[in-house]
């Protein structure tokens, strides 16, 4: 890992785990924080379906896509575009003097391309972070122009259920369900599995995305109502997992080789991101491939998908007062198009690589 790229990777990470607020305390009980329902994706397992995202991820992966998922506690994300203080509004300063102040760029390099509407406010996020649930959701209700948002809102299973059900027309046409994601759905185990169990007593189908690590008896009371599971393996190299993420992978491949014992009959689709100076050659992913072969492959429902890498949240990481740790690198495509290839040729390949 380039030195420069590292200090981005420590430094976020560092940022990104920091404490926030009493927030646990005036959670209604029986709830998680859930920041998005993403509705008739059809990416996310068989069908069309409907995402339910969990805030909170063990893992500090530098290319995450929402970082607003990572931290377990609720947080305000803040577009500059939208915001009107330039018009006299000052009613977030009002609501929370000590979390505004003057702008200075909001942490984006004047020539960021990113910067072409400048902040017209900074937020004070240490000062957030002080907050509780009830004080930060105020503090981002009182803007008039959606400028800020809080990310992360206590919701019961049954509010969700709710929320999900009304898409059921679409489910049963399409094959379709629920998806839970995150942030890392594993981390809330007795919501989750509480979510799952109702889904299917409302015959919903259902699955979850998950990075893998948690204690197996988290992934073992949620596989107890899946129907699908989407899983992440990274990377092989223990020591470079634990580099680029935080954590090592040991947990993780484990999870998923007693998941494939346990359950052999629900569909595993196994995603790698195959990201810049990480995983990007061809050893990497003919070695997750290898692994799943020894696991018994399609025998045990084992489909496997790698992932083009994107800059698609670079911009949320800008809302959240965070540089975008990965900065202006690229994959190459003819490199990403050899590694396709091996999976087509592996026997192992996700019905999607067929059709990009």
């Amino acid at each position: 890992m380039q030195p420069s790229l590292a200090t981005r990777i420590l430094a976020d990470r560092e940022q990104s785990s920091k404490p926030t607020g009493e927030w646990r305390r005036l959670m209604p009980k029986d709830s998680a924080l859930v920041f998005n329902i993403q509705h008739y994706s059809l990416h996310d397992g068989p069908g069309i379906r409907t995402i339910v995202f969990l805030k909170g991820c063990p893992l500090r992966c530098p290319w995450c896509s929402n970082p607003e998922s990572q931290r377990f506690g609720p947080e305000v994300s803040y577009v500059a575009d939208k915001c009107i203080a330039g018009m006299g509004c000052d009613r977030c300063a009002l609501a929370c003097p000590g979390a505004v102040r003057p702008a200075s760029g909001n942490g984006i390099d004047a020539n960021d391309d990113a910067n072409t509407n400048p902040a017209a406010i900074d937020l004070n996020h240490e000062a957030l972070d002080r907050l509780d649930l009830n004080e930060l959701t105020g503090f981002a209700k009182a803007c008039p122009s959606k400028a800020l948002t809080l990310e992360g809102h206590p919701m019961r299973v049954d509010e969700v259920l709710d929320v999900v059900e009304r898409d059921e027309v679409f489910f049963d046409r399409s094959g379709g369900g629920l998806t839970v994601s995150g942030g890392e759905p594993l981390a809330h185990r007795t919501f989750l599995t509480a979510l799952l169990a109702g889904a299917h007593e409302r015959s919903i189908s259902t699955a979850i995305e998950t990075c893998g690590y948690a204690p197996y008896a988290s992934l073992a009371s949620a596989a107890e109502h899946l129907d699908y599971v989407l899983f992440d393996i990274k990377s092989m190299d223990d020591v470079k997992h634990r580099e680029w993420t935080g954590f090592g992978n040991v947990r993780i491949l484990d999870n998923f080789r007693r998941l494939c014992t346990d359950h052999p009959e629900i569909p595993k689709l196994v995603r790698t991101p195959i990201i810049p100076g990480f995983n990007n050659s061809r050893e990497d992913v003919a070695a997750i491939i290898d692994f799943l072969h020894s696991l018994g492959g399609t025998d045990a429902n084992i489909t496997y998908q790698p992932l083009h890498y994107h800059r698609f949240g670079e911009g949320k990481y800008h809302a959240l007062g965070r540089d975008y740790p990965m900065g202006s690198v690229k994959l190459d495509d003819d490199l990403f198009n050899a590694i396709r290839d091996d999976a087509l040729a592996s026997g192992l390949a996700a019905e999607a690589l067929y059709h990009d």
